[in-house]
């Protein structure tokens, strides 16, 4: 079997379409940025398709990393060149005034087929789905940890990770099979980082009597990042939580209830085929606790699959800062000790 480039050796590099797929961007994009930074391959040959060797894809890289930090496109480039030994060093041309339909030099602005649906976003945001589109693992966990470390879990997780999370899960359900990876890669680290916070917070915790909050996914519910992010959130509020994690069984779930006695049961649904309304129901119902000073937990209904009208009794936030606002304020009303 041949294909088109069959036998061409490995240092010959690769063309523009397949670095453009690589980097989560347009062939237009490319040559943009070749027209108006000099940020294209070292080597120029005679025809029509040009190849990228490992330098150029290095610098190319590299120049996208710097872009997704906050530093002007047109800074990056220059860093870019620079890195490389020995790239032959070739003027940054003059920005030309951009035809009618032609795409941005930003390394965001590709509006072609692999583009995410970002809209308007923080350029942190920006930064960290285009890494996770080109499978840069390294980087997207560096920019996790920046955002977490600068604005703090609550801002991080509202303005930079759920909106890239839902731009990658808008591409790969419109797609098909494609972006599975992506979509997979982005949530492992997003789930690494949040339980990292995590487990900083709950090592410096102090033994407390206090209630604790119990969080669920509700039975069929895979979904567990938003209740990840609201787990670390309690602990760094010294909050003592009990984290049940994706599809709970509804019996093990009334078991937990009636066995700790939480000040509150945060349930997960993402789709409406999963909001188990009878269970919520239930739960908020059931008593707990010795004869004669029996309780009930409130419960606080996350996720889409609810709807966004808040039910008679049961908690409805539509965020994680109003689930925090929300919870401190059922922990301040409960008699210490109960």
């Amino acid at each position: 079997m041949s294909e088109p480039g069959a036998g061409i050796p490995a240092e010959a590099g690769v063309t523009t379409g397949s670095l453009a797929r690589r980097l989560g961007v347009s062939p237009t994009t490319l040559r943009s940025w070749d027209r108006r930074y000099g940020l294209g391959p070292a080597a120029r040959t005679e025809g029509r398709h040009r190849r990228w060797t490992p330098d150029d894809v290095a610098m190319v890289l590299e120049m996208c990393r710097l872009a997704a930090a906050g530093i002007p496109p047109g800074e990056a480039a220059r860093a870019a060149k620079n890195l490389i030994p020995g790239h032959p060093a070739r003027p940054t041309p003059t920005a030309l005034p951009r035809a009618a339909g032609e795409e941005s030099g930003s390394p965001y602005a590709s509006r072609s087929g692999s583009g995410l649906p970002l809209g308007t976003v923080r350029q942190e945001c920006k930064g960290l789905a285009r890494a996770a589109v080109r499978l840069d693992a390294a980087a997207v966990q560096q920019q996790l940890t920046t955002s977490v470390r600068t604005h703090g879990l609550v801002v991080a997780w509202e303005e930079i990770l759920a909106p890239a999370l839902q731009a990658v899960g808008r591409k790969w359900q419109s797609a098909g099979e494609r972006y599975v990876e992506v979509e997979h890669l982005l949530s492992w680290h997003i789930s690494a980082t949040i339980r990292h916070v995590y487990v900083s917070a709950a090592a410096t915790r102090t033994s407390s009597s206090s209630a604790p909050v119990i969080l669920a996914c509700v039975p069929g519910e895979q979904h567990t990042l938003p209740l990840e992010a609201l787990n670390a959130a309690l602990a760094e509020r010294g909050v003592v939580t009990l984290m049940l994690g994706g599809a709970v069984p509804a019996q093990a779930l009334l078991a937990a209830v009636q066995r700790v006695g939480p000040s509150a049961v945060v349930l997960w649904s993402q789709s409406a085929a999963t909001a188990a309304i009878e269970l919520a129901q239930h739960i908020a119902s059931t008593h707990w606790g010795v004869r004669g000073a029996r309780t009930r937990s409130k419960v606080m209904l996350t996720g889409p699959g609810w709807g966004r009208a808040p039910r008679p009794g049961q908690l409805r936030p539509h965020g994680l800062h109003e689930a925090l606002v929300m919870l401190d304020a059922v922990d301040s009303r409960r008699p210490r000790g109960a």
